[in-house]
């Protein structure tokens, strides 16, 4: 069996009924792993076939994005018995809400199948079966009030961001039950919610944070939203972004913008005072920027260890020298366009060059039966329901949110997963506890690391010494996976590079998620979630015409952990088969790339620069976010079709202006977009926030509070379907944390410990490799070991 190049899946069949772009992204991570795809179309062919961003699809031809999409997978023309035909020979089904399958019937009918289901709000609950845009979900998950100006509406993350992000966790979620499946033969429903994705992703754990902060009372409290500083600013001839998350790297912008004076000066130690000193503070960044290249800033400050980047469109992407070095574009199969590369490697293979999408309906009648299907090898009662990685024992030694994320699925999936700090440089994202740095052990207190860190267990060690050197790779002989997010000097420099863990422990896989990758002119410099969306093109998507690019504050970390997660869960299928621990490259810039594909794809097929648009969308018109009656009540509202402009002209009593026949086309309706901001403005400007979403998602049309980030539990549809669990934490006391944007059929709740504090497994950790009583107290004598910071 051929399986060169991480095509470890070829063995899997995938049954796609979707046609959004989450259903979409899912298929091709499957695909590009080398599972069989079948694409299930009607006959005029998938609505995607006939989308380009700019309408620059020339007649007749398919569409750039829908074959980025769908490269390497067949169709099939069918409906009813024939997707059933279909179904009795798969091991995974993809639907969303436009599926004619209905998931729960099938996971009826083909019980060892895995059944995806990826929709809005997910399938159950007071919510679910709305309709449903990227805004009104932003909206309705906390992702929207938390972006923008406290003077100017809040703003949608763009490029669909959250749609995309919800195909990488689908995938995620499936492979995991595809792993279940084959040890017990019995399938699982995955429920995914785009609404859940949205507030997982992009909200920064900011409901976790309240409850930590004891719930204060809101009346009065000023808007949420906000943008960080300093993070995208003006230079000579552009933008360029930084990122200052630690402390260290905000002294060392000082002195960047050689303002060294203000080192000193509390007012601009925090995000807060910086922010409550707007004017003044953007003065004296740019000040400085402005006299200086965009080429002359990333070079300086990555020479500081600046986390920094160009802000770039399509074009600079493309055009980026640290891509260009490592071939993440390459061309589609006709060489008609440029698209990302598959985001990972395993053992450096390269991805087998991609072969050409699909005509409509290719494979009709031409699909072979199987001799097996994954589940068939399945022995009932192999594993525990809902827990397929029961046994894996998995080594995070990562920080801040990308790599904890990765930790994290397998956790909430039955991993033992053993996060690894030390006292000396904790897990960065602890230092967000310093909110609360008044209270008792505040390092314990960051949403963050309570949020993105349950069901597992915590180790300090200090590896730059011998001592705590040698304890890892003790425990690196008991581990089937070594997660790692540093920069490749890091554990280098440590003498814990792949060599060494294949050497500890042949078995182990080892998965390695630097910012920039372990090769390019960029490998060394440090990288968040922020630079990711500033070098990307998601800056450049997000923010109002007028205004300039802005962050979208938190997918990219998330992101990068899901397809790190199911790169590892590919390596698992082919230690299988080999028996051998593989080395996983997966890069958080290439993650971000290929859910942020449609740019660059749209650019080089049509030539068409992809920008930002405020609230607005090229899928839906008019669409935007209007104040209520009351202040800083935010209506979202997207008008996806002609159907819902027919539904909202009669909800907003038929007025002459909006009987115009221009109105009721999309182009009409585009064409005066302004026009229809100005009227559904005013019109908004007298209703009740709460009543006219209710009539407006009554009459079938797409609608959403911004409901504040702070009090997302309470969201009705979260409740209902127990997004939101409560855990009693040791030092912050019972809060309400997030848990996977998905559900499983077999699982009544995700959560099963806390979120640890420091070193809190140290004792029986280091017992399990034969550690005394004594042992440990030369170790915390020796500074190896510990419960607190060194500082």
């Amino acid at each position: 069996m051929n399986v060169q190049g991480g095509r470890e899946l070829i063995a899997v069949r995938v049954v796609d009924c979707s046609t959004s772009i989450a259903g979409a992204y899912c298929a091709k991570m499957f695909a590009d792993a080398g599972a069989e795809v079948i694409l299930v179309e009607p006959v005029e062919g998938a609505p995607m076939r006939r989308w380009s961003h700019s309408g620059a699809r020339p007649e007749g031809e398919d569409g750039a994005l829908f074959r980025y999409m769908r490269h390497g997978q067949r169709s099939v023309v069918g409906t009813g018995q024939a997707i059933t035909a279909l179904l009795d020979d798969a091991d995974v089904l993809i639907t969303d809400a436009t599926s004619e399958v209905d998931p729960e019937t099938v996971r009826t009918s083909h019980p060892s199948l895995v059944v995806v289901s990826i929709t809005a709000f997910g399938l159950h609950g007071p919510y679910a079966g709305r309709p449903a845009s990227e805004l009104t979900v932003q909206a309705e998950a906390g992702a929207l009030a938390i972006r923008g100006r406290a003077d100017r509406p809040p703003v949608q993350a763009g490029g669909q961001t959250t749609d995309w992000v919800s195909g990488a966790y689908a995938a995620a979620g499936a492979l995991a039950a595809l792993r279940g499946a084959q040890l017990t033969g019995v399938g699982e429903l995955v429920d995914v919610s785009w609404a859940e994705v949205a507030n997982n992703t992009c909200t920064l754990f900011t409901d976790t944070s309240d409850a930590v902060a004891g719930r204060p009372d809101l009346t009065g409290a000023p808007p949420m939203r906000t943008y960080e500083t300093p993070s995208v600013e003006p230079t000579s001839d552009g933008w360029v972004g930084f990122n200052t998350n630690a402390r260290q790297q905000f002294d060392d912008f000082l002195v960047l913008i050689e303002r060294a004076d203000l080192l000193g000066d509390p007012t601009w130690h925090a995000v807060q005072t910086r922010t409550a000193h707007w004017d003044e503070w953007n003065a004296i960044v740019r000040a400085w920027t402005t006299q200086h290249t965009t080429a002359e800033i990333v070079e300086l400050a990555a020479l500081m260890r600046i986390p920094v980047s160009p802000v770039s469109d399509a074009p600079a992407l493309v055009a980026n020298e640290h891509c260009q070095a490592r071939g993440v574009f390459i061309d589609d199969p006709t060489g008609q366009f440029k698209m990302p590369r598959r985001p990972w490697t395993i053992d450096g293979e390269a991805a087998p060059p991609p072969t050409p999408a699909p005509p409509v309906g290719a494979d009709t009648g031409d699909i072979a039966a199987r001799a097996a299907r994954v589940a068939d090898a399945g022995t009932a009662g192999a594993a525990t329901p809902g827990r397929p990685f029961d046994g894996l024992r998995v080594l995070d030694i990562t920080a801040w949110w990308a790599g904890p994320a990765a930790g994290h699925v397998f956790a909430m999936l039955g991993a033992d997963v053993v996060h690894v700090e030390s006292t000396k440089r904790p897990d960065g994202i602890r230092m967000a506890g310093g909110a609360f740095f008044t209270r008792d052990r505040w390092w314990e207190l960051s949403s963050f690391f309570l949020a993105a860190n349950t069901n597992k267990r915590d180790l300090t060690l200090d590896l730059s010494q011998t001592a705590g050197r040698d304890l890892l790779l003790e425990l690196i002989a008991t581990a089937d996976v070594v997660i790692e997010n540093f920069t490749p000097r890091v554990l280098d420099s440590f003498g814990l590079g792949w060599d060494a863990i294949h050497a500890a422990n042949p078995r182990t896989i080892m998965v390695r998620m630097p910012a920039f990758g372990l090769a390019g002119p960029w490998r060394d410099r440090p990288g968040f979630a922020q630079t990711m969306e500033q070098m990307t093109g998601l800056a450049w998507m997000t923010g109002f015409v007028d205004d300039q690019p802005r962050i979208q504050r938190g997918p990219c970390d998330p992101n990068g952990g899901m397809h790190a997660a199911f790169a590892t869960m590919v390596a698992l299928v082919r230690r299988e088969r080999t028996g051998l621990g593989s080395m996983i490259e997966t890069p958080m810039f290439e993650a971000a790339i290929a859910v942020a594909a449609e740019p660059v794809v749209e650019y080089t097929a049509y030539g068409h620069v992809i920008g930002r648009d405020g609230n607005r969308s090229a899928r839906a018109v008019p669409q935007g976010v209007y104040e209520c009656a009351t202040s800083e009540d935010w209506l979202a509202l997207s008008v996806l079709d002609d159907v819902q402009w027919a539904a909202l002209v009669g909800e907003l009593g038929s007025p002459t202006w909006a009987q115009d026949a221009d109105l009721s086309t999309v182009a009409g309706r585009r064409a005066r977009h302004d026009e229809l901001d100005q009227h559904l403005g005013e019109w908004a400007s007298t209703q009740d926030l709460g009543d006219v979403v209710a009539r407006l998602v009554g009459a079938g049309i797409a609608a959403a509070p911004a409901v504040n980030p702070r009090r997302a539990h309470l969201n009705p549809q979260f409740a209902a379907r127990g997004y939101f669990e409560v855990v009693d934490h040791p030092v912050a006391g019972p809060l309400e944390v997030p848990t996977l944007p998905f559900r499983f059929a077999s699982v009544d709740r995700w959560v099963r410990t806390h979120a640890p504090t420091m070193g809190e497994h140290n004792a029986e950790l280091l017992a399990e490799v034969g550690r005394t009583a004594d042992d440990l107290a030369t170790l915390t004598a020796a500074g190896v070991i510990g419960t607190a910071p060194a500082f």
